[in-house]
């Protein structure tokens, strides 16, 4: 290095960083019985380093760290941000709970045994992260730490506290999901079917049906004014009437006469009862009928339509044609009318072709503009999310105020900018597979860093006897709230198996043991609790991470 280093002296970080990246993504991709350490693996690329020597500058290494981390969290907050505030309502509010529970149980745990047994703050910070391998709480904790220069010493030790129990914490979840389904004698299988089974006759799933019209009191009446429809998700979308053999499109104006038959979308319960005051179901698809109806698929994409609702476009009245659903990321929205169009939203329409033309104009539907990164709402995010996180909140009983940090900022800040979807003329977009590659970029700088910074005395601590008390209480902090919550979850809220083992895996922000949950049922229910749990696990894991520490100094 010290050839490279006379040569150029900023090709040396360069080159560490590369190289620590290089090993760690390697490291990453081994997998031992389909589990793999992931973006883990950098942190243990990076102690590598640091063990053999090689060192980045301290400032340099505190700028990469701290900028990775906000890349990190900033473009999570991105993805969440939409789904967000659906996951805390209905079911979701149940499993957020029990989320919550397992996040301040694994609080207590560490930092209630730590303080009996005199740890330093930055151990019990390093413990609680790494027991629920949760990256973005270890550097909100280091975070405060570094703040206090009596304690800024204290961030290395939280990394190798971080470090050592990390592994442990990935074992354990996956080994509580396994006791939990050993004590309560469950079979997957069986699971996988009942689920399954709750889903086919949920609310939620769309149907289309087409009915004929043999109530004498809907004869004569508009589409508008039929009793429940609209409501819950009901919509016509074609009619064909009596005496033709061609489906035409429909607006709210049309008139329904007996021997019509139309065409409705919606969930399952809900169409069955609109049926029951029109006529009766019959086998017709009227989406295969003749005539020059067609349905297509649109994306939200121009800006003088974003943050308007469905109503308020008046589509189906200026353009004959409906609108049956948007889908926005995994949602899908049949409640249509006063839904908030947000860049990239996509809807299904029904109408003649000449006329979804004019609707596609409206709503832009610019597959370029789709693929573009706003990179001036991510700055403008980032600049708000650093300033938001050092704002001081002065809370009752804390002896100092507390902040956010770059951890929590630009998280919380990223939360509600991807779920408003637009700042005046300002649009917040970063494509899926683009926000995947920063929020990986992020993560690996971070991960990286903490490692160069920790390695140099990772291997005294880790095999002393401080180290195995790490381990110990790592395993306590990870496996006792999953236990007691999961046996809550099931004995008392009745949760399916594939639902609380993504909740366990979700609770722990935790990739390996979501992929083991999968596996175990053969299926991908358990991702459908994980995402639920995702968002509101990630946010109070930082908070709880930086109220623990600032309490403590």
């Amino acid at each position: 290095m010290e050839m490279v280093k006379e040569i150029s002296p900023h090709a040396e970080p360069i080159l560490i960083i590369a190289v620590t990246a290089i090993l760690g993504l390697l490291l990453g991709s081994i997998a031992i019985r389909g589990m793999k350490l992931g973006v883990a693996g950098m942190l243990f690329s990076g102690l590598l380093m640091g063990h053999l020597g090689l060192r980045l500058e301290p400032e340099l290494l505190a700028f990469l760290k701290e900028f990775g981390l906000v890349l990190f969290v900033f473009t999570v907050g991105l993805q969440l941000g939409p789904g967000f505030f659906n996951s805390l309502k209905k079911d979701g509010a149940k499993l957020n709970a029990l989320a919550v529970i397992i996040v301040l149980l694994s609080a207590l745990v560490v930092y209630a045994g730590g303080y009996l047994l005199g740890w330093q703050p930055g151990v019990m910070a390093g413990i609680f992260s790494g027991a629920t391998t949760n990256t973005p709480s270890l550097g909100a904790a280091q975070q405060v730490l570094g703040m206090n220069p009596t304690f800024s010493a204290q961030t290395d030790t939280a990394a190798m506290a971080y470090a050592v129990v990390y592994p442990f914490g990935v074992i354990g979840i996956i080994f509580a999901i396994v006791l939990l389904r050993t004590i309560f004698r469950i079979n997957p299988a069986e699971e996988l079917k009942q689920l399954q089974e709750q889903q086919q006759s949920a609310l939620g799933k769309i149907l289309h049906v087409t009915w004929e019209v043999e109530n004498p009191n809907m004869h004569g009446v508009a589409i508008r004014n039929i009793p429940g429809l609209g409501l819950d998700g009901v919509i016509v979308s074609r009619i064909r009437r009596k005496d033709s053999i061609e489906a035409e499109s429909v607006t709210a104006d049309t008139l329904l006469y007996c021997g019509d038959r139309i065409l409705a979308v919606g969930p399952a319960e809900s169409l069955q009862r609109v049926v029951l005051g029109i006529g009766r179901i019959v086998e017709e698809d009227l989406r295969q009928a003749p005539g020059n109806v067609i349905g297509k698929q649109l994306f939200v994409t121009h800006k003088r339509v974003i943050g308007k609702t469905i109503r308020s476009l008046q589509i189906s009245e200026r353009f004959g044609v409906t609108v049956t659903r948007v889908s926005r990321q995994d949602m899908i929205i049949t409640t249509v009318a006063d839904v908030k169009l947000q860049f990239g939203d996509m809807i299904n329409v029904v109408g003649e072709e000449a006329s979804i033309e004019q609707v596609k104009k409206l709503l832009g539907n610019s597959v370029r503009e789709l693929n573009e990164t706003s990179f001036a709402s991510i700055f403008v995010g980032i600049a708000l999310g650093a300033l938001f996180g050092l704002y001081p909140w002065h809370l009752p009983g804390m002896p100092v105020p507390l902040r956010l940090g770059l951890a929590g900022g630009p998280l919380l800040i990223a939360i509600i900018m991807g779920r408003l979807g637009r700042i005046g003329p300002l649009v917040i977009h970063m494509p899926i597979n683009a926000n995947t590659a920063f929020r990986e970029l992020g993560i690996i700088f971070f991960l990286a860093c903490v490692g160069l910074g920790a390695g140099g005395r990772f291997a005294e601590t880790a095999f002393s006897t401080s180290g195995l008390q790490w381990i110990a209480m790592g395993i306590a902090v990870t496996m006792l709230p999953l236990l007691i919550s999961g046996i809550i979850g099931r004995k008392y809220f009745q949760l399916n198996f594939l639902t609380l083992s993504g909740l366990l895996a979700g609770s722990m922000t935790d990739p390996p043991a979501l992929a083991f949950a999968n596996k175990l049922s053969k299926s991908e229910y358990p991702s459908l609790a994980y995402a639920n749990v995702y968002p509101m696990t990630m946010v109070l894991r930082i908070v709880v991470a930086q109220v623990a520490m600032l309490w403590m100094l």
